[in-house]
């Protein structure tokens, strides 16, 4: 065996255990930052003269339609989320070697950058020859079987550049395309799982979907736990419903809920439902040390900070000449079924019991009582702010009567 044929061998072994490593991340719980940039480290000390890599995918997410992962030798790893609408919108994006790849459903390209053999037929090779590369190989990977840059089929598109002054030689690109296929296996597990998480996050809320991804999707699966429970729901819905154009009526719940369950979100909340034009939501307590206290603050604080963003939104409507907004919000302190209820075939994460139908009925209190927020005494318990007391009411479906409370700043 020559000096050569050892070198070559010994590279060969040493891509190997990329390929290997790839397909253990594949059975983990990677990312695909961290999968992207072992995948570029490693194919560098096996002897691959890497200087940038590459990969962009679609995702389904309610605000980001694909994600780019740009690997460079001397920087890292960075990544971007490209909003919906702007990742085929961009004219960098039409003017790629990707979008060329795509719309011709070519599933590799190479370009030498310098010298005799240079091709510079796109503005990106451009600028990365003048960075310092010297040689650029592409790929497109179709994910389901389908063909390579069919309409809606979804893949990956990577790319590999060096700075070495030769560029690639053929052995290198042979191991690139090795190690391309098997990242790309890699990738699609780990972002069909990252798409899982998303749907369940998106429809579910974190916490639930955590919970069914965990194997928590018979009927009756859950728990019961202690929370705080809100419940608000959109003032004179029905007429706005009755009255406006369907896609109007669509933009007002919407911003209503941006108000509401945005609020929600943004202080520690688990939004459960939407039901119709009302908010269903928890703030658990928990033996975390989410104790009760400070689960009830964090629902205060969503309070005001809903009342904060009504106010805008009502500054801004008025501007237009448009009806003000408003809302009744009930909170309450109570325990609670949280799991899967429904039918076995169709079911949904929420919480059930006695206290769920209490703070629904605490929310009706607010039309007659005129305070937009009314909370109940085990919730006014556990906070130390003056509450004012708004009476003893009788609630449908509750033997006794209970008294309610409200704060002068929540009207």
């Amino acid at each position: 065996m020559t000096t050569q044929d050892f070198e070559t061998e010994t590279a060969t072994d040493l891509v190997g255990t990329v390929a290997d490593w790839l397909m253990t991340q594949a059975l983990g719980e990677a990312r695909m930052e961290n999968l992207v940039e072992g995948c570029c480290n490693r194919l560098r000390a096996a002897g691959i003269p890497l200087w940038r890599a590459h990969v962009g995918y679609r995702t389904l997410h309610p605000l980001v339609e694909a994600i780019s992962l740009v690997w460079e030798r001397d920087a890292g790893l960075v990544s971007a989320d490209i909003p919906h609408g702007q990742a085929h919108a961009s004219e960098a994006w039409r003017r790629s070697p990707a979008f060329h790849m795509v719309e011709t459903g070519v599933p590799f390209l190479r370009r030498r950058l310098t010298g005799s053999e240079a091709l510079l037929d796109f503005p990106l090779l451009v600028e990365l020859r003048d960075q310092g590369a010297t040689d650029y190989l592409a790929y497109l990977v179709a994910f389901e079987g389908g063909e390579v840059g069919s309409q809606g089929q979804d893949g990956m598109i990577g790319s590999w550049a060096t700075d070495r002054m030769s560029g690639f030689n053929d052995r290198e690109i042979q191991s690139l395309i090795r190690i391309q296929r098997r990242l790309a296996v890699a990738s699609k597990v780990i972002i069909k799982d990252q798409i899982a998480h998303n749907v369940l996050t998106t429809y579910l809320g974190p916490d639930a979907g955590r919970q069914v991804l965990d194997g928590q999707i018979k009927r009756g699966d859950g728990e019961t736990i202690h929370a705080v429970i809100w419940y608000s729901d959109l003032r004179n819905s029905t007429s706005m419903a009755d009255t406006m154009a369907a896609d109007a009526y669509l933009g007002v719940l919407n911003t209503y809920f941006e108000c509401t369950a945005g609020a929600v979100l943004a202080n520690h909340g688990e939004v459960l439902r939407f039901i119709g034009d009302a908010v269903l939501a928890i703030f658990p307590i928990r033996d975390d040390g989410t104790k009760a206290g400070v689960a009830c603050e964090n629902a205060l604080a969503a309070a005001r900070q809903a009342q904060e963003r009504l106010a805008e939104v009502n500054r801004q409507r008025a501007e237009t000449g448009l009806d003000a907004l408003n809302f009744g919000l009930g909170l309450h302190v109570g325990d609670v079924l949280y799991g899967n209820i429904g039918v076995p075939e169709r079911l949904e994460f929420s919480v059930t019991g006695p206290a769920a139908n209490e703070v629904a009925r605490i929310e009706g209190l607010t039309k007659s009582l005129g305070h937009r927020v009314v909370a109940s005494a085990e919730f006014k318990h556990a906070l130390g702010a003056d509450w004012r007391s708004l009476g003893h009411h009788e609630l449908a479906g509750v033997g006794e009567t209970i008294e309610v409370f409200s704060l002068d700043d929540l009207r």
